[in-house]
């Protein structure tokens, strides 16, 4: 079994949690969005990342908006919506209590 198989699984999984994360600190262009889980150490390629803004929009936990740019065509600019805001903090506690137990299954002797 290829350890890169399995990180990759891990990262897939948590995708949805850090798109939105980093959207509920600003409304972003998606190579902004891919700079900053680039930055994190998330490897996520262009790819990956436009199904699955889109797939949140039509889930309607995300909107966006045209904004003009002073180097060529107007940029589309992703934000939470409050749908998505709640589903977020649903998530977190999700995230919290998955930490939890597995921190509890890796110290239990």
């Amino acid at each position: 079994m290829k350890i890169e198989n399995t990180k990759a699984q891990m990262r897939k999984g948590v995708l949805e949690y850090c798109i939105l994360s980093v959207l509920a600190k600003k409304p972003s262009y998606a190579s902004d969005i891919l700079e900053e889980l680039k930055n994190a150490k998330m490897i996520v390629v262009e790819g990956t990342l436009y199904p699955l803004l889109t797939r949140l929009k039509n889930a309607k936990l995300l909107g966006y908006k045209w904004e003009e740019s002073t180097q060529g065509p107007p940029r589309k600019y992703y934000e939470l919506t409050d749908l998505g805001a709640t589903f977020l903090s649903e998530l977190e506690v999700s995230w919290n209590e998955l930490v939890e137990a597995v921190d509890l299954v890796k110290d239990s002797k």
